[in-house]
């Protein structure tokens, strides 16, 4: 055993997955650096590696091992940590990968200080401190600054839902959602760092409401949520990051197309376009309400970006299943999606399921509904093309480029200019450049030329 306690406190950082693993690391680090560590870069030799891990998919779990090998590479002699999702679900497993030291299941990942202090690098296997997941029943309030123009902020944490292709439920615990008053001095503590845009995030988040007094009622909801957060002085954007369509109710769907702070973008889970799979599934809604909840939006947001949620390949989806979804979401007017190949998870029901899908047929589902969102997200970039727009400006330099995004999710482009960092500024959207954003009026670079 080496004792590594005389090194500098230095503590590194990679997160995988969901905003709310941001979110959660974002807090960590803080903590972290209150009690006097240096957080550095996660390839800079460090006392300390933090990998906060996703087990949505298969490929998450090896990223993990990936990037424990980059850690010994950074510093041999560096103490190596997982949290997260995949270190609840499968704590013995990671222990056993050669150069991790300790392992952190849902209830202990925000007690990491208490553990470090004893902690010496390891020869054989790691300590593991993982509650049964019953255990996790309480909330962290979190949000992360992951940049100088947004910050992802925890409203709610867990799902109680029980879809038979998920793992979330077993690696993060029951619904549980942060106090109103909590979620509020949040967000003000961001727009005190004058950062233009808050991103909500959670496993659940249209359940907010329940376990917010540490019971399983809902005193508030979702919509009290977003209403006392529009009241919030100096964010300019707050931004819905992923909603059930069950629980995206009309009356939010209204507050959002008349709000001052929230942007006209939602994100909605679909999973299946077909009614057969989604019963098969556990999903709590049929394609009738997402049509519905999709066309409530266009209703009352014309302009709104739709984003949408998709997966292939689960058990049982013949290829007539497959083309249900595929004609239903080629039908929908929205603008983009994230599509993703069913993979089998342990203790899920759907992995013992008959009628599993050929993995080459997987792949070819996928890139089909992949080319079907870029059809779609093209579609809706010509539709806004020529309208006057806010974009909040980004803070990376990309070979002289500079991209921000307007309320409703356009990505836009313009030559650099440092004075635009974090700042919003109307624009004209011109035409789609080779790369898929949108560039700007020329007329504009003209008046940016004369202003230097």
């Amino acid at each position: 055993m080496s004792n590594v306690i005389s090194q500098p406190k230095t503590v590194a950082f990679h997160t995988l997955g969901c905003k709310l693993n941001f979110a959660e690391t974002s807090t960590i680090a803080r903590t972290l650096t209150d009690a006097g560590y240096q957080k550095v870069n996660f390839d800079e030799p460090a006392k300390v590696y933090i990998i906060n891990t996703c087990s949505v998919t298969e490929n998450a779990d090896k990223e993990c091992k990936l990037h424990v090998k980059r850690a010994a590479k950074a510093n041999p002699e560096g103490l190596v940590a997982i949290i997260g999702c995949y270190a609840q679900l499968k704590p013995e497993e990671i222990s056993s990968i050669a150069g991790v030291d300790l392992v952190l299941g849902a209830k202990e990942k925000f007690n990491i200080l208490s553990y470090l202090d004893d902690l010496e690098k390891s020869e054989s296997y790691a300590q593991i401190h993982s509650c049964e997941i019953d255990e996790a029943d309480f909330f962290v309030g979190s949000y992360s600054i992951g940049d100088r123009t947004r910050a992802f902020l925890k409203v709610q944490d867990g799902c109680d839902y029980k879809c038979t292709y998920c793992t979330i439920p077993l690696a993060r615990g029951i619904s549980r959602s942060d106090t109103i008053d909590n979620v509020v001095a949040n967000a003000k503590e961001i727009a005190a760092r004058d950062i233009k845009e808050i991103v909500l995030t959670g496993v659940n988040i249209g359940d907010y409401g329940k376990g917010e007094f540490g019971n399983k009622k809902h005193e508030h909801t979702f919509l009290d949520l977003i209403s006392e957060l529009d009241k919030v002085e100096g964010i300019e954007r707050i931004r819905i990051s992923s909603i059930e369509p069950n629980l995206l109710k009309d009356e939010s769907i209204e507050l959002v197309s008349k709000s001052r702070s929230f942007v006209p973008h939602f994100h909605i889970p679909l999973q299946s376009g077909s009614d057969e799979l989604l019963k098969k599934m556990k999903r709590r809604y049929l394609t009738k309400l997402y049509n519905n909840r999709v066309n409530k939006i266009r209703e009352v947001m014309p302009d709104a970006a739709i984003g949408v949620d998709v997966i292939v390949g689960f058990p049982g989806e013949t290829e007539e299943l497959f083309m249900e979804t595929y004609n239903f979401l080629n039908d929908l007017p929205i603008s983009y999606l994230h599509v993703f190949t069913y993979s089998e998870r342990e203790n899920t029901e759907a992995a013992d399921m008959q009628g599993a899908v050929p993995i080459p047929e997987r792949k070819r589902r996928n890139k089909m509904l992949r080319i079907l969102s870029e059809k779609k997200k093209m579609e809706f970039y010509r539709n806004q093309l020529g309208k006057k727009l806010p974009v909040l400006w980004e803070h990376e330099n990309k070979n002289g480029m500079m991209y921000g995004f307007t309320e409703n999710y356009v990505r836009v482009s313009k030559p650099f200019d440092e004075k635009s960092i974090n700042q919003i500024e109307m624009i004209v959207l011109d035409k789609i450049t080779e790369e898929g954003n949108i560039s700007i009026k020329e007329t504009q670079f003209e008046d940016f030329l004369a202003k230097i």
